[in-house]
């Protein structure tokens, strides 16, 4: 919020509720009313405890993230200050004993509990010198032409020159489903060897160094997710601004206590992030790079060649010193990955000794929200704060995690793949794995046979685990013992090691095949066998909980299988029922019934706090209007009946017109956002027919007044490239045009600050196809669980329920359009002095049901009786705002 003043450490925030004491929340820029509002809901929640969940709303471009780091580490520091004053009273209580003696106890206790906080300090003091030092040195080393990176010999690299690598070890593990394995689904599949250093690190550091003799203590962090790591990068910067005072005044206490202290950070990331074994990480999918690292700690792998970066015995004061140097300063992912290849040791591991000392982590969504990556990672978020960004696509986030896609043609090659894998191996085949192997074939067969046998079919349709495993000897297979055997024998990763290892073989006598293939490029690939083995978990899960479809895909016509998860209920409910406090934020979080009702319907009321906040603009930056009627007087519903025919074009035609005469008002850049891909190809294609002999097309006419940009669904289109032209267009003072999709690559994590969004038009509410297998299952499973927890609380009759089954399941269906919408309209307006005008062109958008699912923010900036004004009462509007901003065309 660069346009924010600074903030003096001594300005204290007056709470609204007296009740309540005012908190300074050192917040670096004199805080908006609206931010004081949210940080102080942040704070209260955490305060209060007990799995509550505050579920918040801030509008982008208002300092959500610094409001969230503002309130959540003052809270931490202060509630770390007073759990250590209240354990010193409580170990020095004692009325019989004189004044003295008691001083004297607290003044030994407080030396006792503060050496080790002064020792950490300590430590991280002197790595920070180290690290100016190793900076220095290394732009020294740049200046003077030399260049670091990490040598491949030595590592134990596994050379690929022998196919017997690929054979199967004896399987003789029979155990059942409850009983341990060598790697059972309870540990992610790792191995022994795996599971034995991760205990080590995550638990104790070791006594490599004398004066580590005792364990690491657990601090109470706050755990911080968003999407993808580009977001974490985003927030470290902003974590960076931020100044705390500590939560202890070290000892003796200084003349003037301390008004900061460097927080202790760590940002967590997947192998695919922080490998740096350069024969690993090559791999680029994360599949085989996480198993290929597993390989390489096997029991029965060669001391010298396994993986020289990882953790050890020998190599703990490594691992000591990666730990201090993560702490000491506040990195992003990359650049945790630069430690880890400066101190040569695996960052990927070697991070967990840093999970408990720290303050805050930030990860990306998958690895908190993935009860199998947590344990992984040897993260527990037990009695912690979990606090979730950009948290509008929890849900949809969950059920990626959880779900599954195999193609028919994905089945075929690995058919064709063990097919050539047995025609080498058959005859080491011995007993279970000849066992097993031959039930994978025939599951992989009766798989493809029911999905060739839908190729004719059209639409998504509900499929039951009994008809995909319909095939001859299927019904005989132990689905769980499978599972755990191909986990145990690593079948995918040795079928897929042969067949790249076969073909390199191939190329090496072929000049030619050997430049066609691009290095790396086989490895690349996830294998085909994994699919099969994330799909097994959906056929033994219950069918409550998700549903099996097959659908043909629209751009290769091959017949998809997918597994959709349709409670998120459960994963998410782990997370909040050990955590101290959950903190879900966003953008866009309206509407919120969906979080409320379903995602956190065990909770009771008053243990979810939501907020939903204005925005920093004054109420004169923004002009709202819902559009229900063209220049001509046509009416506008862009229902999907209503979108064929001729009635279609001429609404189409109308929205042109509408377009071309709002382009003569409003300056600079405008973007339209549609329904979906295939109707802004429609639209586009009318806009090109000449309606008129001799006179020009509606896009020729668009193009006359704004330079002209879409959006493209092909993702060999970049998105960037498509803005970068667009605001140059603007900055020559063309004016630009741009046309995207609800839902698509402009619709989120885009800036159309400024210039590049004066106008933001919505055309038509982007309902999801309501026909589709996904959201008839939806439906169907939101209308029945209604119904049942009605039933279980002998609420109404059996018709009123059923009629408020139907209600939730359409709420829930209309709630999933209008976050859509809402994710879109905040593209537009990004700071507290920005302006623009929102255009939602529909008369559906005028129903009161529809109007008040929109953010607080864009509810209050709506004219008042702009639903049933006309297209020239609009225009005339937009005159006026843009007059009053001294702007014109």
């Amino acid at each position: 919020m660069a346009n924010q003043k600074p903030l003096s450490h001594d300005a204290v925030m007056e709470a609204d509720n007296p009740a309540i004491q005012a908190v300074d929340f050192h917040h670096p820029y004199t805080p908006y009313s609206i931010q004081e509002e949210f940080m102080q809901t942040v704070y209260s929640v955490l305060e209060r405890g007990d799995s509550s969940v505050g579920i918040l709303e801030s509008p982008t471009g208002t300092g959500k993230s610094l409001s969230l780091i503002c309130a959540s580490l003052t809270w931490l520091r202060e509630y770390k200050r007073r759990c250590f004053e209240e354990g010193m009273k409580m170990e020095v209580a004692d009325e019989d004993e004189p004044e003295w003696v008691i001083e004297a106890a607290k003044a030994r206790k407080r030396k006792e509990l503060l050496r080790h906080r002064e020792e950490m300090e300590k430590r991280l003091e002197n790595a920070r010198k180290k690290e100016a030092a190793m900076k220095k040195r290394m732009l020294a080393e740049t200046k003077g032409g030399k260049r670091r990176r990490v040598e491949e010999g030595g590592l134990g690299v596994e050379k690929q020159d022998d196919e017997e690598q690929f054979a199967l070890d004896d399987y003789e593990s029979d155990r059942e489903a409850d009983g341990a394995s060598k790697s059972g689904s309870a540990t992610g599949g790792l191995s022994a060897e795996t599971l034995a250093l991760m205990d080590k690190l995550g638990v104790g550091y070791g006594k490599a160094r004398e004066e580590e003799e005792e364990e690491v203590e657990e601090e109470i962090k706050i755990f911080y997710c968003s999407r993808t790591h580009s977001q974490l990068t985003q927030f470290i910067n902003e974590l960076r601004r931020v100044k705390i005072p500590p939560a202890l005044q070290p000892e003796p206490a200084p003349v003037k206590p301390l008004l900061e202290e460097e927080f202790k950070h760590l940002t967590l990331g997947s192998r695919k992030n922080l490998c740096i074994n350069p024969s690993v990480n090559k791999l680029r999918s994360a599949t085989a790079i996480n198993e290929r690292c597993m390989e390489l700690q096997q029991s029965g792998t060669a001391a010298d060649k396994k993986c020289g970066f990882l953790p050890n015995q020998q190599n703990q004061p490594l691992v000591n010193d990666f730990r201090d140097h993560a702490l000491a300063t506040i990195r992003d992912i990359e650049e945790l990955g630069d430690l880890g290849k400066e101190l040569k040791i695996c960052p990927y591991y070697a991070s967990r000794s840093a999970i408990k000392p720290a303050e805050i982590v930030t990860l990306p969504y998958p690895l908190l929200l993935q009860k199998s990556a947590r344990e992984a990672l040897g993260v527990s978020v037990k009695g912690h704060v979990v606090v979730v960004d950009e948290a509008h696509n929890l849900m949809d986030a969950i059920a990626g995690i959880y779900g599954i896609t195999v193609s028919l043609s994905q089945l075929k090659r690995s058919r064709a793949q063990i097919g050539q894998y047995l025609q080498r191996f058959r005859n080491k085949l011995k007993g279970k794995n000849r066992v097993y192997v031959a039930q994978v074939v025939r599951l992989i067969d009766s798989l493809a046979q029911f999905l060739d046998g839908k190729a004719g079919q059209k639409g998504e349709m509900v499929v039951e685990p009994s008809e995909l495993l319909a095939g001859r000897g299927v019904d005989q297979i132990d689905l769980y013992k499978l599972m755990r055997y191909l986990q145990d024998s690593k079948l995918a990763r040795k079928v897929e090691g042969y067949i790249i290892f076969a073909e390199g073989a191939a190329d090496a006598g072929n000049a030619a095949g050997k430049a066609r293939k691009p290095d790396g490029a086989s490895e690349a690939a996830t294998p085909t066998l994994q699919h099969i083995q994330s799909l097994l978990v959906a056929l033994t899960n219950p069918s409550k909980e998700g549903r099996l479809f097959y659908a043909k895909d629209p751009e290769t016509s091959d017949i998809l299988l997918k597994y959709m998860l349709l409670d998120p209920t459960h994963h998410f409910q782990e997370i909040v029922s050990e955590a101290r406090a959950v903190i879900l934020a966003g953008g866009t979080m309206s509407p919120m019934a969906d979080y409320t009702s379903h995602l956190l319907s065990y909770l009771p009321a008053e243990r979810i706090t939501t907020l939903s906040c204005g925005h920093v603009i004054p109420k004169e930056n923004l002009l709202a209007w819902t559009l229900s009627k063209g220049p001509t007087g046509k009416p506008f519903e862009f229902t999907f009946s209503k979108r064929a025919g001729r009635e279609g074009e001429e609404m189409i035609d109308e929205l042109g017109r509408a377009v071309l005469n709002i382009c003569t008002i409003v300056p600079d850049g405008i973007v339209v956002f549609f329904p979906s891909y295939s109707y802004l190809d429609t639209v586009i294609k009318r806009w090109e027919v000449i309606l008129e002999p001799g006179r020009p097309s509606i896009w020729e006419r668009l193009g006359k007044r704004k330079s002209l940009f879409r959006e493209a669904k092909d993702a060999k289109v970049g998105a960037e490239d498509v803005l970068t032209e667009y605001a140059k267009a603007i900055d020559g003072n063309q004016g630009g045009l741009l046309l995207s999709v609800v839902g698509g690559k402009m619709s989120e994590g885009i800036n159309f600050s400024d210039r590049l969004g004066r106008c933001v038009i919505i055309v038509g509410l982007p309902f999801p196809n309501i026909m589709s297998g996904e959201w008839k299952a939806k439906m169907s499973y939101i209308e029945t669980a209604t119904i049942e927890r009605l039933e279980a609380t002998s609420e109404g009759t059996p018709s009123s329920r059923q009629a408020a089954g139907k209600a939730e399941a359409r709420e829930f269906y209309e709630n999933a359009c209008m976050r859509a919408v809402n994710q879109s309209v905040g593209r537009a307006i990004r700071h507290k002095n920005d302006f623009a005008s929102i255009i939602m062109v529909d008369g559906r958008f005028g129903k009161e049901g529809i109007r008040r699912k929109l953010p607080g923010w864009i509810r209050d900036g709506l004219v008042e009786g702009c639903e049933g004004k006309g297209f020239g009462e609009l225009m005339g509007g937009l005159g006026t705002f843009f007059r009053s901003k001294k702007v014109t065309s």
